[in-house]
């Protein structure tokens, strides 16, 4: 997964908890903020989740569900319980029925994310029972962090569930291969060498017949599989690969000069038309925002 990680480190992310609480009685949680990027998880117990026109899941202990994009959706118990919905302190209800839900709000500090959201189906569920390696600590650690006291205003607990989070990534990336995306072009057998050499070098003057070659195939077979796998050229990914790369460094507030040669462009003026096009905004502008 050592692509992915490129890209996860690149974006960085933040987590901020919106809910963490045991509910209890005839309970039911709604949509938190329609469009954006967020994540539930019952650290203890299970519950029942619908998602208008894509299904129902029933998340057991430890799975953890991801709306690159929110949708319309609702979270209640499994099985019928009684009295008036309530949410209390986890540390606190230990000894009552319910379960306990961590929500959280996922944001980007690099327009990246907001891409690679794209790539990703509608809602992504990671069973507990299949990721037991990392899955299995981290809830327990969120949980042991939950009993300590925490609030929703731990940073503590904010900063396990972007590992929580990152870790989700990662974990689909491993076991999706199918889809025709970059999740997909970073599991294969073949392609990752090639873009190993673009994450390694994006300076370097990358053309399709070296590229190909980094990848032990002929130029015609490369090209057509890789645009097959990630459902873009590579020269495409080429760019999009090196415009993270700028907008990751003028954020910090690099000089477009060098930003844009350590990325292989020698015209200034070339390099900010292409990063218009990709971001939607203007070199300067990201460059600026590193100055407040």
């Amino acid at each position: 997964m050592e692509l992915i990680n490129d890209v996860l480190n690149l974006i960085r992310l933040n987590v901020q908890v919106y809910h963490n609480a045991r509910v209890c009685g005839q309970w039911r949680i709604n949509e938190h903020s329609l469009g954006a990027t967020c994540f539930h998880m019952p650290t203890q117990g299970d519950c029942l989740l619908r998602v208008e026109g894509q299904g129902e899941w029933h998340l057991k202990q430890g799975d953890v569900v991801i709306f690159p994009k929110e949708l319309p959706h609702s979270m209640v118990p499994s099985v019928k319980m009684r009295g008036v919905q309530r949410h209390l302190p986890i540390a606190q209800s230990q000894s009552i029925a319910g379960t306990s839900m961590l929500c959280g709000s996922v944001d980007f500090q690099h327009n990246g994310g907001e891409q690679l959201m794209q790539f990703l189906p509608k809602l992504l569920v990671v069973e507990a029972d299949q990721a037991k390696q990392w899955l299995h600590p981290l809830t327990d650690l969120i949980v042991a962090e939950s009993i300590a006291g925490a609030n929703m205003e731990s940073p503590v607990l904010n900063r396990l569930c972007e590992l929580l989070v990152v870790y989700a990534l990662r974990c689909f990336a491993e076991n999706h291969p199918q889809k025709s995306n970059i999740f997909a072009l970073y599991g294969h057998p073949k392609l990752y060498r090639s873009v190993k050499a673009i994450h390694r070098n994006p300076g370097f003057n990358w053309v399709l017949s070296n590229l190909a070659k980094e990848a032990a195939m002929s130029r015609s077979r490369f090209s057509d599989l890789f645009k097959q796998v990630a459902g873009m050229t590579a020269t495409q990914y080429l760019t999009w690969w090196r415009m993270q790369i700028a907008w990751s460094e003028l954020s910090k507030g690099e000089s477009v000069d060098l930003v844009a040669e350590r990325i292989g462009y020698r015209s200034e003026a070339a390099f900010a038309r292409v990063f218009k096009k990709t971001f939607d905004t203007t070199v300067g502008i990201v460059r600026a925002s590193a100055k407040r």
